[in-house]
């Protein structure tokens, strides 16, 4: 999910412009009527477990949505996201069918391994909804004070410092390459199979650094001293880490890499529907609580247009593949 900050400063500064019609990846949505939209309870498909900060918001778009019908949330978590993505591709049409989910399981994971659907063919996007930035924190087992620390405790002990990230291939893995590359330094990467456990087992030291998205577990740490924020990939500096410099500030732009959420809906959903969900879900995104909801919560309210969040998911998608066969990232 990764194009780096200067990219990512054009797509937000382009999300002011007026809503283009929508499209898929790279087929054309059919043209069928809609009729009366929607006639039955609107789903939307989280591919992540309840109670995390993905659901919440979820369920906070499905609460606001006013579209004359109910609107449900459908937990389906599993592989990063990809099993609910591949609920959604295999779902009708029809427009009352949608995911709500991290681009990654469109623009990384079909490089990582197999996934059940087409990423560029059997999507239609529908709206970005926002940015959660990526943490680089430090454990109790290290024993610098900032980011320029870690690396040269790296460059002065090649593969001496640890560095955790929720799996090979991940955002945080790719990150850690980006930055190894720039410094010319080397750390030894301690890959999990998902972010669930790195809060806790860094929390006891187990590791000297790791990446990780915000979340209410970790902001408690963080909060008391356990763990510390080196650096945060975001487009700007964090409103409740002001004093915490981006990856971009730093020196390393290419991995300043954040993850983008947004609205989907299966390929070939009519037009007139995706143009109707992508206003409906925009004016949800503009009242000022939701907004403050989704601060509190450390996401950045990002929305665009239907065609600049398309080229986002489709530069991210090239981006992603090129960096992983350049970095020879080895996947399991």
């Amino acid at each position: 999910m990764t194009v780096p900050l200067a990219s990512r400063r054009a797509f937000i500064q382009a999300s002011i412009a007026a809503a283009s019609a929508p499209m898929a990846l790279l087929a054309p949505t059919a043209q069928a009527q809609t009729g009366a939209w929607p006639s039955k309870p609107v789903r939307i498909v989280v591919p992540y477990a309840p109670g995390g900060l993905s659901d919440a918001v979820g369920r906070l778009l499905a609460e606001r949505l006013a579209l004359g019908q109910p609107v449900i949330v459908d937990n389906k978590p599993g592989g990063g996201g990809v099993i609910g993505m591949g609920v959604v591709a295999k779902a009708a049409a029809d427009g009352h069918t949608l995911a709500f989910s991290a681009i990654s399981p469109l623009t990384l994971s079909p490089h990582t391994h197999q996934v059940p659907y087409d990423a560029l063919t059997d999507f239609a996007p529908v709206a970005r909804v926002m940015v959660s930035p990526v943490y680089l924190l430090a454990t109790p087992a290290f024993t610098g004070k900032t980011f320029a620390d870690a690396i040269a405790q790296a460059r002065a002990q090649p593969d001496q410092v640890t560095f955790a990230t929720s799996g090979v291939g991940s955002l945080g893995h790719l990150m850690l390459e980006q930055i190894s590359r720039k410094a010319q330094v080397r750390f030894t990467h301690v890959p999990y199979k998902g972010g669930g456990q790195i809060a806790t087992d860094a929390a006891g030291g187990q590791f000297q650094l790791f990446t990780a998205n915000p979340g209410a577990a970790l902001n408690a740490l963080v909060e008391r001293g356990r763990l510390r924020v080196l650096a945060v990939a975001a487009p700007g500096r964090m409103p409740g880490l002001p004093d915490v410099p981006t990856v971009d500030e730093l020196g390393h732009p290419e991995a300043n890499m954040n993850s983008v959420f947004g609205v989907f809906a299966p390929a070939r959903t009519p037009p007139e529907v995706i143009q109707r969900l992508h206003e409906a879900i925009n004016r949800v995104l503009a009242e000022r609580d939701v907004q403050e909801r989704l601060r509190q919560l450390d996401y950045l309210v990002s929305p665009a247009t239907i065609a600049v969040f398309t080229d986002q998911l489709r530069r991210e998608h090239a981006a992603n593949g090129r960096l992983l066969r350049e970095s020879g990232i080895r996947l399991e």
